[in-house]
Formats: structure tokens, C-alpha cells, sequence
């Protein structure tokens, strides 16, 4: 198994586990945050769609118009406003499907190719940046497991007891 092979199983057994989670989150849900400064579960939901397909733009077409808006003006200000839990569900899936599609074209060859803006700090390889998408994911769902927690909501363990 190759690298890309590895992401690709990878992305898709992290969504698998993502899956479970978000289809426990209810509408009224949404606008909950559990301090004044936190991402709401709407905006988690938002910016974990809204991130991946900006960094899979630097990864895969060197493209950092995500970053260049992200890092000087904030996390808040490049993805807007939540809509309806279904639309953000929605564009969650699309982005993985639209990921997923867009790996599997990558040549396994320029993984190694470095992604260099100077001027917002960022230099890093190809496949680092790709496996941070999958990172980024679990710790997100970790922190909407943590509120739906707290919001009463039992959350699915990873590993079914015997």
C-alpha cells in the first residue's frame, strides 16, 4: 500500500467515525457553544468542510487563497455564517467526496513537492498537508463528541464493549 492508498483508507474510515457523530447533532443544536469564544457545533461544522477544501487546494493545486484570507483575518472571517444543519451535512459530504476524487488523481509522484508562501509561514510537503485534513477532521469530531456530551447526548464509543 502507497501513500495515497494509505490517505485514502484513512479519509475514509475517519468519515465513517465522523458520521456517526454528526448524524447525532439536532437542529437546535446549531447555535450552541459551550463558552462565549468557542465555535458554535454549526460554525465546527462549517469550518470542517470550509478548511478541507481550502487545504486540499494548497496541497493539490498550490492554490492559498484559503490561507491568505485565514491567517491575517482570522478563522471566523473565511468561513461565514451556518446555514441549516442539512446544508452543512451536505457540503461536509461533498467536500470528502470531492477530496477523495481529487487524491485518487493526484500523482503518487508529487507528494513529495513542498508548498512554500513565505510570507504566511507555510512550507511544508504535499502528503503532510493532506494528512493534517485527516487529523484535522478527529479533532474536530473529538471536540463535537465533547458538546454533544455536555449537551446530554450520548456519543457512540469507538470500540463496541463486550
Amino acid at each position: 500500500m502507497d501513500l495515497k492508498e494509505f490517505f485514502l483508507k484513512q479519509k475514509e474510515a475517519i468519515r465513517g467515525r465522523t458520521r456517526q457523530v454528526t448524524q447525532l447533532i439536532r437542529t437546535e443544536h446549531m447555535n450552541w457553544r459551550p463558552e462565549k469564544d468557542a465555535l458554535s457545533v454549526g460554525e465546527m461544522l462549517r469550518h470542517l468542510w470550509h478548511s478541507e477544501e481550502g487545504v486540499r487546494r494548497v496541497a493539490l493545486k498550490g492554490d492559498f487563497s484559503y490561507y491568505e484570507k485565514r491567517i491575517p483575518l482570522g478563522l471566523r472571517a473565511v468561513f461565514g455564517t451556518p446555514g441549516p444543519l442539512e446544508e452543512e451535512l451536505n457540503q461536509l459530504e461533498r467536500v470528502h467526496s470531492e477530496t477523495l476524487a481529487a487524491v485518487a488523481n493526484f500523482p503518487p509522484e508529487l507528494w513529495d513537492e513542498v508548498r512554500v508562501r513565505e510570507e504566511l509561514g507555510f512550507r511544508r510537503k504535499v502528503a503532510v498537508i493532506l494528512l493534517g485534513i485527516n487529523e484535522h477532521e478527529i479533532h474536530h469530531r473529538a471536540q463535537l463528541m465533547t458538546y454533544l456530551r455536555i449537551l446530554g447526548t450520548p456519543v457512540p464509543e469507538a470500540v463496541a464493549r463486550r
